[in-house]
């Protein structure tokens, strides 16, 4: 099982701030597909990708990272520096 974190406005649109799931997805593109078909939250919130950002095991990743032997993903939007 993969445990999913979601932070910030996604965590607020999901209703959740983690998950547990058991996926066949390969990359975290994939993963996402699968997520969109959760519901209409998980649709919402991944319906603009350049406004959602991905780590596996606290590393930032892009979308083609795989999924594969990862214990957590994390969700989150960009962020800015000041």
């Amino acid at each position: 099982m993969i445990e999913l974190r979601y932070f910030a406005w996604l965590r607020e649109r999901i209703g959740a701030d983690r998950e547990m799931i058991n996926t066949d997805a390969a990359t975290i593109a994939d993963l996402i597909a699968e997520l969109r078909g959760k519901s209409d939250a998980h649709d919402l919130v991944f319906s603009d990708l350049s406004s959602v950002r991905a780590a596996v095991d606290q590393e930032l990743v892009d979308l083609d990272h795989p999924v594969q032997g990862a214990r957590e993903i994390a969700f989150f939007p960009p962020m800015t520096g000041g």
